[in-house]
């Protein structure tokens, strides 16, 4: 196990550094160069020079890149146009908000998409299997924003059962230690606290797990619709196994491998896509920040975003590895 872990690590290294490249060429090639994109549209010739001497850009550019990786060795990812502070200090203000959620709505579609997934496949032709397919379909084509407003609307406006914005209440009076609100409640035995934060997360978690539990349904069920049909779940049977073990060991721990690998990509997009959802109820994590960053061109924080879902991608894909050699022994051998 150590062995695969130092291996996947080892193969980070050129995908980082390849994109480190992608980066520092973007950023060289902006309109007007880095200079105008930082000043606007208006700048005179001697605030560009000024700026491109403050940056270091009139240098050669491999002393350029140089110091570009050394400024990201050193989390050095610049300073937000938007608020003026250090772009590391506004992600991890902001980081547990995003992670939060994210986690949330991967709970409801792993929760939910397989074991739906798997009795679906169970009663292939039956009610739950079309109407699981049905709902897949539905949930994959309803725009993330539209639900957002609809469910906004109907539980939070209407119905008053839960909060429409934010992370807590206002005037609820919290402890903060990590940054993740329900977390922080359950350490710091403010109860209160917690449950005011989970109700705040139902709606956005709910949200944002639409797509992710769609793709997890229609993935379990192809995949336990495959295995059912092999060799060794008939032998299995034949040798008069226990559904149970037939079912657990053999049909959903083989039909889990290609879903395991959907829920480590699904689980890195929503890190990197809860902007519309964040946006919709004010949840004040990193896609809200990098919605407003876009439309102030506020470039160091868009590079340090990109760099910081390469880097989820990354560990996310080394976690799916290290599942992968847990439910099948074999990937451990090769």
């Amino acid at each position: 196990m150590l062995r695969l872990v130092v291996r996947r690590l080892l193969q980070l290294i050129p995908t980082l550094l390849g994109l480190s490249i992608l980066l520092f060429i973007w950023l060289n090639r902006l309109p007007g160069g880095p200079a105008s994109a930082i000043l606007g549209e208006r700048a005179t010739a001697a605030d560009v020079a000024r700026i491109n001497r403050a940056l270091g850009l009139d240098q050669p550019i491999y002393v350029q890149y140089g110091r570009f990786i050394k400024r990201l060795l050193e989390l050095d990812l610049g300073t937000s146009v938007q608020t003026g502070q250090p772009v590391w200090d506004e992600f991890v203000l902001r980081f547990p908000a995003t992670v939060e959620l994210s986690v949330a709505a991967m709970i409801i579609a792993i929760l939910v998409g397989i074991p739906l997934g798997y009795l679906a496949a169970r009663r292939r032709g039956g009610w739950l299997d079309v109407a699981s397919v049905s709902g897949s379909l539905i949930g994959i084509c309803v725009p993330v924003f539209f639900l957002a407003l609809l469910l906004k609307g109907i539980f939070a406006v209407n119905l008053g059962m839960f909060p429409s914005y934010g992370r807590l209440s206002t005037g609820l009076d919290a402890t903060h230690v990590t940054g993740f609100a329900v977390l922080d409640g359950l350490l710091t035995g403010e109860l209160d606290a917690s449950g005011d934060a989970l109700m705040h997360l139902v709606l956005p978690a709910v949200t944002l797990s639409s797509i992710p539990l769609a793709i997890i349904v229609r993935m379990t069920r192809a995949s336990v619709l495959e295995v059912v049909g092999e060799d060794y779940i008939r032998t299995a049977e034949s040798k008069g196994l226990e559904q149970k073990t037939v079912r657990g060991r053999h049909i959903l721990r083989n039909a889990l491998l290609p879903v395991v690998t959907a829920i480590g990509l699904l689980t890195g997009g929503l890190l990197s896509g809860a902007v519309l959802t964040e946006s919709v109820f004010a949840f004040g994590g990193i896609g809200s920040f990098i919605r407003t960053a876009i439309d102030a061109r506020d470039y160091p924080v868009l590079v340090g975003f990109i760099l910081f879902i390469a880097m989820v991608y990354v560990l996310i894909n080394l976690l799916v590895d290290l599942a992968y050699s847990v439910i099948d022994p074999r990937v451990r051998v090769h």
